[in-house]
């Protein structure tokens, strides 16, 4: 598919994107790699997912946050508007070092969000303008390019571009959350000496999807100007 817009078509354009297609791949791989071993690493004390994120919650006054349990692999999550900690199945249940690494990660969110952590604010500020604006970019963009009009690239553009902040605060964020994490098991206990690193590597696995989905976002855009500026 070729718009005939300069020297860079859509396809040919995507081979911008390579970099942060690999970096993914390796990123998913290191994270399934390092869950995977650590999940068959019980913790010393026995404490699981659950009471791993319990103990870290109470410890930092937070006892009214409530701690569910979902379906699925790796949907953990905190919700700031229910104040909410989301642990799937295997976390919640079980008493791996990966297992209390994520949890007390989540935890860590609901840490940022009783401190009022400045970039965890602006995170959720942000989410439904990005989430609006990366939904309707491209589409704004390519039918600009279709129809040659500049003033619908441009906006498409400057939607896309909320995706792009919005990845970039997330990094701040989770990196945090689980520095906050790592700190905490080691001085509540949760941990015996040596056992946070095997958490550690589990957390940096995943911290480093989210620096994958950030070169994603930039190349992306990168690759978005390049086609409009190539049209004209």
């Amino acid at each position: 598919m070729y718009y005939g817009y300069g020297y860079m078509g859509w396809y040919a354009s995507m081979i911008i994107l390579v970099p942060a297609i690999l970096l993914t791949i390796y990123a998913q791989a290191k994270v399934t790699s390092n869950y995977n071993k650590y999940s068959q690493v019980m913790n010393m004390r026995g404490i699981s997912g659950a009471q791993a994120a319990r103990i870290m919650l109470d410890a930092n006054g937070l006892n009214h946050v409530k701690i569910n349990i979902t379906s699925g692999k790796l949907t953990d999550h905190y919700d700031p508007r229910t104040q909410t900690v989301t642990l799937s199945t295997d976390v919640y249940n079980n008493a791996s070092i990966a297992s209390i690494g994520v949890a007390c990660h989540e935890c860590g969110h609901a840490v940022q969000h009783a401190v009022r952590y400045s970039p965890l604010k602006l995170r959720t500020f942000i989410v439904p303008i990005a989430s609006f604006g990366s939904s309707l970019a491209i589409p704004l963009f390519v039918f600009g390019l279709i129809l040659s009009i500049e003033g619908l690239e441009i906006l498409g553009i400057l939607l896309f571009s909320f995706a792009v902040i919005f990845q970039a605060v997330t990094l701040p964020v989770e990196f945090n959350a689980s520095r906050r994490a790592l700190a905490q098991m080691k001085e509540l206990g949760i941990v015996m000496t040596g056992e946070e690193q095997g958490a550690k590597k589990v957390l940096s696995a995943a911290a480093m999807t989210y620096v994958a989905a950030l070169l994603m976002s930039l190349l992306q855009l990168v690759r978005l100007i390049l086609l409009s500026r190539s049209r004209r």
